[in-house]
């Protein structure tokens, strides 16, 4: 009788090995797709600009195993052609690259900013998408959850009486992306309890390409810049009478905050919130830096 019982673990045990399909081969152009395939489980066996993706995108970190493809706009054919994949992942930022990429493998689009809906519940969605072609749905699911979970938790360091905020990112010494409610970042400062200082037009991705003087006019705000910022513009702005001016400059601290890749994935979500968290922490405990001006 116990072999019995022992030949029918052993079978079911076979079916189900059978049964769990194995993890797609991806190639995935988008940055924000990369992070939310790691964060899964799932990573890619191959993206573009590994070295840029840590500078703008920050984490999670790529494993050694993924390989390069150089340009995202531009990926390296021969090398794609060679890694047998079964799907590439864009977004419709990169719709023009689609009937390349499909002469080596069937490609899936997946966006996040290009319908109806926020910026966090369209990527959440993305997420969801992701996970469905690679069969990470459970995983998916409990990371969405903890992702919710996270920025709400990180919620509880915001002071209760701060400021409203002005995100920005440095284009160059005088123009700034400035991030409105409707981006990634303006959805999680929501969840966050904190009130968005622009509130002027943005694009579909949620911020305004603007001179750094169209910012004079916005008083009783906080200015947070978002790295990472252009080689030479720290200095630039140290002898900026313009940017030195600016009420939500002159007034108070500058918060400081790490790169995030604005453009959608869930673990740019936290990314942002931990590192606003962390920044009121720092001006909490007086130890805020002066990089960008602002009083110490």
């Amino acid at each position: 009788m116990g072999w019995l019982i022992g030949l029918a673990l052993f079978v079911s045990g076979g079916l189900s090995a059978a049964a769990a399909p194995d993890t797609p081969r991806v190639a995935a152009i988008d940055w924000g797709q990369v992070q939310t395939l790691i964060a899964i489980g799932a990573p890619p066996v191959a993206m573009a600009q590994v070295a840029s993706y840590g500078d703008w995108v920050g984490g999670p970190a790529v494993p050694d195993s993924v390989r390069e493809l150089g340009l995202r706009v531009q990926p390296n054919m021969e090398l794609l052609s060679q890694l047998d994949l079964d799907v590439i992942t864009i977004t419709p930022m990169y719709e023009n690259s689609r009937a390349r990429l499909t002469q080596v493998a069937p490609v899936e689009s997946i966006d996040v900013y290009y319908h109806e809906g926020s910026a966090w519940d369209n990527t959440v969605d993305s997420t969801r998408a992701l996970a469905k072609l690679v069969h990470r749905e459970a995983a998916a699911e409990r990371f969405i959850e903890s992702t919710r979970a996270e920025v709400e938790q990180l919620a509880q360091r915001v002071p209760a009486d701060t400021q409203p905020l002005l995100v920005v990112q440095f284009i160059d010494a005088r123009h700034v992306r400035v991030f409105g409610d409707d981006s990634l970042i303006g959805n999680v400062m929501s969840r966050m309890g904190i009130a968005n200082a622009w509130q002027e037009e943005t694009n579909f991705w949620g911020f305004a390409l603007v001179p750094i003087e169209r910012l004079a006019a916005i008083e009783n705000a906080r200015m947070a810049v978002v790295d990472p910022v252009p080689v030479g513009v720290p200095e630039e702005i140290a002898e900026s009478v313009l940017w030195q001016h600016l009420p939500a400059v002159r007034d108070q601290a500058v918060l400081d905050l790490p790169a995030v890749w604005s453009f959608g994935g869930l673990p740019s979500a936290t990314r942002f919130a931990r590192g606003l968290a962390d920044a009121y922490d720092r001006l909490a405990s007086g130890a805020a830096g002066d990089e960008f001006g602002g009083l110490p």
